[in-house]
């Protein structure tokens, strides 16, 4: 199936000026054109931008991203080096996961507290 840019944009979530973006500095491969010049996506392609995605969510920098699709493109010889990347960012997204549960765990103890004090002020209400 085709998809255009503001159909691959809704279906990515990104938008039509990031798809422009990522493709300009190689992050995406540019897309087939249709009749009309057009860009056409595939399903592959929206797959690529959902994993582009989700690396962007998770905090990769756009410099390892842009190294992680050169070394795509060089196939299987750089899975080596793509495992690697893959597994240094894992190894920062469950450091950035153990920080954000100590931070939810601070949270937690305040609202806790605050649920005592609003008692402790009904109670002598």
């Amino acid at each position: 199936m085709s998809y255009s840019i503001a159909q691959a944009a809704q279906r990515s979530g990104l938008s039509i000026d990031t798809l422009r973006y990522y493709e300009r500095i190689g992050l995406v491969d540019p897309p087939a054109r249709d009749s009309g010049g057009r860009r056409s996506y595939s399903d592959e392609d929206l797959g690529w931008l959902a994993f582009v995605t989700r690396l962007r969510t998770t905090g990769m920098p756009i410099r390892m991203m842009r190294e992680f699709a050169q070394l795509r493109h060089k196939g299987d010889l750089t899975a080596g080096r793509r495992k690697q990347i893959l597994v240094d960012h894992r190894a920062d997204v469950r450091a950035r996961i153990a920080e954000l549960q100590t931070c939810l765990e601070v949270l937690d103890y305040k609202i806790d507290h605050y649920a005592v004090v609003e008692r402790d002020l009904e109670a002598t209400a």
